[in-house]
């Protein structure tokens, strides 16, 4: 909120011959002002400037009036009037800013602000509200500037304090964000923004306990804060808490009901306890927003399958996200002929992604291409650091880089492409590609859609997860590999354990259908499916991944209502990889789940010879299961509704022979289908990378390319 300014001296403008009203009409209508009864004051100073002469108090309340009241042009129109009466007065026309910024009018704003500086460089409020509207464009320096600026002036400016943590903060420097807050609770312990704004530093700096403390601080200042009650929620949902982010959003929809956000959170959370009475009829976004807050893509994925509204949602996401300044030249080209590849992800540990990507790494060809690692997660295991350093030319922490900081280390470092492999997943730091690390940038691998910029030029997919009918759900240029989009590692260990059905409570003779997707994926309708499957399956179970205590419940609960045995669910608990694939073989038949299918849980299945049955949906999180059956040779796995889906499964189940002769083909397409085939994904990853480069080189703008 821009600071307004009230104390003008219509004697020192030497404007008495304009002939002011007299200073009690004036009193009235501050009285009026501060009392609230703003649309009171409106009228009554609209009757006064028809009936005198103008007078720079009057417009000047009268426009402070209809900025509180939301009539920026109105407001815009008094503040202009009063100019016009006499321009030499600083005030006015920072306050002529203060309405020509919330109509989107940012640069006659600042053209504003600057000549309220010009007129008086010492009014601290200008350079406070030129601050904030160049945070809103995004130019971050020249806001730390003003803030910094408004702050010597006036040391104890709280606001100033607080907006220029958020400049700081905006840009990832952190612990300079949480510097300028506690400064500004300091100066002002009971402002409860700035312990929301702590709360959001101490999350970013991988503190949630600290964030849901200074969260919980700002909701005892204002009680039912939606900002305080939405972040304590989001803390709880990275921590896995599903319960505590239900309970919490409780509370916050019974002050406001209609909180469209709220619904979507409570809702992705009773998901992954798998409590199916979770609303999932969410409408396509508009500009929702809740204090600037807006739904992430990720959790929207189960909600539906379409990719037109995914889209839409990834847009709303990216315009609520900070960007950065206009991109650098292009670097020169390496001395050595290679093309320089930078990877960016928080997932460089024992993560689903790394076990993806290992083997393409591992067989990047060196002599052509630089591999630069950059990582901006914490370090989980050294073990797989280690193995990673070994793998590529640089690999480089940027965890606590400020964003700006890190975009002028990867342009010293002349990367020619730059490959997001977060996207809109959790700790994901998607908006350092929107000042431009390289060139050409690539959205690739780990989130399961569109980025919905401009600034991602491609999206690396494959003919089957992006058919032509769902082609315009992407705002990026698409790369269609042959095989599968997605990279797998051949050399990944499958533990030799000697375990047996009987060590993890699965029946020696009857059929084990599994799936070990996450329980958020878990939607009613395929749960219906999995129970009449196991109902007409004699002594069967179904094999499930080890969740919170209430999932497990909810799903044996929901059985039960099914006429099902609850104990005919079974739950898995975690395991180090090469042992999990050595239980995933005891399986049958892995069945995925539709919005979002199986991804690397799939490929698991896969690669310890457990056939999976999918159904292909629309949007590309439900089309990954069809990739990779396509990719391993067995495309007849594949359905396109649930009838189908249902049915072949439940073949399969009854007819051993026939499930043995899949499974026999998968052990025979393993290592000679191109799922598996690591060295030649990556030659064909890497004409990929070549192609998009000499495009690049050539002058010619990004397109959709097929590599062969």
């Amino acid at each position: 909120m821009a600071d307004l300014a009230f104390a003008l001296n219509p004697d020192a403008l030497n404007i008495g011959r304009l002939a002011p009203l007299p200073q009690a009409e004036i009193a009235r209508l501050m009285s009026l002002y501060e009392a609230g009864k703003l649309a009171e004051l409106v009228r009554d100073a609209q009757a006064l400037t028809a009936r005198h002469r103008p007078s720079l108090e009057l417009y000047n309340i009268l426009g402070a009036a209809c900025v509180a009241l939301g009539d920026f042009p109105g407001a815009e129109a008094a503040f202009r009037a009063a100019i016009d009466v006499d321009g030499r007065h600083a005030d006015l026309h920072s306050n002529l800013g203060a309405a020509l910024e919330p109509q989107g009018k940012f640069d006659e704003a600042i053209a504003a602000y600057r000549r309220a500086i010009a007129l008086n460089p010492d009014k601290a409020s200008a350079h406070y509200n030129l601050g904030n509207v160049l945070r809103r464009q995004h130019a971050l320096p020249q806001a730390v500037a003003c803030y910094e600026r408004a702050i010597t002036l006036k040391p104890d400016y709280f606001e100033a304090f607080n907006n220029l943590g958020l400049a700081f903060q905006e840009q990832n420097a952190l612990t300079e964000a949480v510097n300028c807050y506690q400064q500004a609770l300091t100066l002002n312990p009971g402002y409860a923004e700035s312990y929301n704004n702590l709360g959001l530093a101490a999350k970013g700096l991988g503190d949630p306990e600290r964030a849901v403390q200074c969260y919980k601080q700002a909701l005892a200042l204002q009680p039912g804060s939606p900002k305080a009650l939405h972040n304590i929620a989001t803390v709880l949902l990275d921590i896995n808490d599903y319960d505590g982010v239900i309970q919490v959003l409780d509370l916050l929809l019974s002050f406001t009901p209609d909180d469209a956000l709220a619904q979507r959170q409570k809702a992705f959370a009773q998901m992954h306890v798998c409590d199916f009475s979770a609303n999932r009829d969410m409408p396509a976004p508009a500009s929702e927003t809740v204090d600037g807050l807006v739904p992430p893509p990720f959790i929207m994925l189960p909600f539906f399958d379409d990719g037109a509204q995914q889209l839409a949602y990834s847009r709303l996401w990216a315009r609520s996200l900070v960007r950065q300044q206009a991109p650098a030249a292009a670097p020169n080209p390496a001395s050595d002929g290679r093309i320089r590849i930078g990877y960016f992800s928080a997932d460089f540990h024992s993560h689903a992604t790394m076990f993806l990507m290992a083997g393409l790494l591992r067989t990047h060809d060196r002599e052509r291409f630089e591999i630069t690692a950059y990582s901006y997660g914490e370090i989980v295991d050294a073990e797989v650091r280690d193995q990673l350093q070994g793998q590529v030319d640089r690999l480089v922490d940027i965890r606590s880089m400020a964003d700006q900081d890190v975009v002028e280390l990867t342009r010293s470092h002349g990367l020619d492409i730059a490959i997001d492999l977060k996207g809109y997943t959790g700790q994901a730091r998607s908006r350092l590609f929107s000042g431009r690390l390289a060139p050409v940038q690539i959205n690739y691998l780990g989130y399961p859609g569109s980025m919905g910029v401009d600034d991602i030029d491609y999206i690396i997919a494959d003919p089957v997860v992006i058919p032509p009918a769902s082609r315009d759900f992407y705002s990026e240029k698409v790369i269609y590999l042959p095989g599968s989009y997605q990279p797998n590692d051949d050399q990944r260990a499958i533990a030799e354990t000697g375990a047996t059905r009987a060590d993890f409570g699965l029946p020696e003779d009857g059929f084990v259908f599994c799936c070990f997707n996450h329980t958020y994926k878990i939607c009613p309708n395929v749960f219906d499916i999995w129970m009449r499957l196991l109902d007409r399956t004699e002594g069967s179970v179904l094999w499930l991944l080890g969740s919170k205590e209430s999932a497990k419940v909810n799903l044996r609960k929901e059985a039960a209502l099914r006429g099902i045995d609850p104990d005919r669910v079974i739950f898995a608990d975690g395991l180090p990889q090469a042992e999990h694939l050595a239980r995933l073989r005891l399986a049958d038949l892995f069945v995925d789940t539709f919005a979002v299918n199986a991804h690397t849980t799939a490929s698991d299945a896969l690669w310890a010879g457990v056939p999976v049955v999918t159904m292909a949906g629309g949007q590309f999180a439900a089309r990954v299961g069809a990739s990779l059956l396509h990719a391993v040779g067995l495309p007849d796995l594949v359905t396109d509704n649930v009838a189908d889906y249902e049915a072949l499964i439940a073949d399969l189940a009854a007819d051993r022979a026939r499930l043995a002769a899949v499974r026999e083909r998968l052990a025979d397409n393993r290592l000679t289908q191109p799922l598996f085939d690591t060295a030649g994904y990556t030659a064909v990853i890497e004409r990929a990378f070549e192609t998009v480069h000499q495009r690049r080189l050539d002058g010619l703008p990004p397109v959709d390319v097929v590599i062969d």
